[in-house]
């Protein structure tokens, strides 16, 4: 789980494009939309429920569910945590984030990433989602981990920066590897812009914190590029 301060140009004259010019492609976006939601409503990740991707009785669910103590520690980052156990409504909620194409979870996941990262004591000057290569990014239309820092980023006021970190191998799913396949398939995986991360303290947000292979070797990348310190923030973390 974010701007430069605008330049002094000279004074001209106002641009004004008349608000009906988009009305037609607006209306026909909107339609499209609730004949979609007619045909294919809407299911709650959580319960089923049709009309909402995530209802009321599960997002009570959710805020119910306690905040880890601690997390276990991983090198090379100075400090990581998460805002709960990747089981129940909070891992439903995951999986609906990153499968189900409901992306309005990113929003209440993301509060939780905020309330965590609040009881840290870290100094963080750029916020950088784990990437996900072009291809996958291209399957999936998002990237659930940018979606949830672009919210801490908001609410913090820290910078967030998506293209500072880039998956540059289409990495084979880490879903059924294990420790040291995950570690393996990862290697050489991610690359850092120098210029956007030298000399500054970067958090790396993700949805799961499973080996924290990929949260590992994305870690390395930007400390290899020139980062003082890097720390890892995640919605849930696996029972291992």
């Amino acid at each position: 789980m974010p701007g430069n301060a605008p330049y002094d140009l000279p004074t001209q004259p106002e641009a004004r494009v008349s608000p009906g010019l988009f009305a037609p492609k607006r209306l026909v976006q909107q339609l499209l939309q609730f004949a979609t939601d007619l045909i294919f409503p809407p299911r709650c990740a959580g319960c089923g429920r049709v009309d909402a991707e995530w209802c009321d009785t599960c997002q009570r669910r959710l805020e119910a569910t306690s905040f880890p103590f601690s997390v276990r520690e991983l090198e090379p980052l100075t400090g990581i945590a998460a805002t709960g156990v990747h089981e129940g409504v909070i891992r439903e909620a995951v999986q609906g984030l990153k499968y189900g194409n409901a992306r309005s979870l990113a929003q209440p996941l993301g509060e939780r990433l905020v309330a965590t990262f609040t009881r840290q004591q870290w100094t963080i000057d750029l916020i950088v989602p784990v990437p996900l290569h072009t291809t996958r990014l291209a399957e999936r239309g998002y990237n659930q981990a940018q979606l949830l820092s672009e919210h801490v980023a908001q609410e913090t006021s820290i910078p967030c920066l998506p293209g500072a970190v880039i998956r540059r191998r289409n990495t084979q799913s880490q879903v059924t590897l294990g420790g040291a396949e995950r570690q393996t398939n990862l290697e050489d995986a991610f690359q850092a812009t120098p210029q956007l991360v030298s000399g500054k303290h970067i958090l790396l947000i993700d949805d799961v914190y499973t080996t924290g292979a990929t949260l590992s070797a994305c870690a390395q990348a930007v400390l290899q590029a020139g980062a003082q310190r890097v720390y890892g923030l995640t919605v849930t973390v696996a029972r291992l």
